[in-house]
């Protein structure tokens, strides 16, 4: 296993798909007291950075979305576009050539996907502390599609 697949799918904490899994678009949407963002919203903003990276070139848009999302599909979707991003990034671990070209002087491939890495795991432990606030944690079905 190349260590992108390990930072960004499986390694250090729970494998993401089981992370991500059993949430209802209530407990997603749901913003407890003292919350700055729901379950949706860091997602949402993990996968805006994530993508920023992966597919370079893509104007920056908003850093969290602008409404909540109206159909569990949308919460499906997101996840699904989470793993795959995730999947690409790991797959460039397959690609040491392509890791090691700047990007901006000074700054290879591989660093930038080191600082996702460490965004993506920042986010995705704010959202199982949500989880843990709502109680929906740990995850009792891996119902996300994967």
């Amino acid at each position: 296993m190349h260590i992108l697949e390990h930072l960004f799918l499986v390694g250090e904490f729970p494998e993401r798909t089981h992370l991500l899994s059993g949430l209802t678009l209530e407990q997603v949407t749901l913003c407890p007291n003292g919350a700055s963002h729901s379950i949706y919203e860091e997602l949402w903003h993990v996968v805006a950075y994530q993508q920023s990276i992966i597919e370079p070139g893509d104007p920056a848009g908003e850093r969290f979305p602008s409404a909540a999302p109206e159909h569990e599909h949308q919460w499906h979707d997101l996840v699904r576009r989470f793993l795959d991003g995730a999947r690409a990034a790991a797959a460039l671990g397959q690609a040491p050539e392509r890791l090691a070209l700047e990007v901006e002087p000074g700054l290879t491939l591989a660093d930038e996907l080191n600082s996702v890495a460490v965004h993506n795991a920042y986010h995705l432990g704010k959202i199982v502390a949500l989880r843990q606030r709502i109680g929906a944690w740990p995850p009792m079905a891996a119902s996300n599609p994967s």
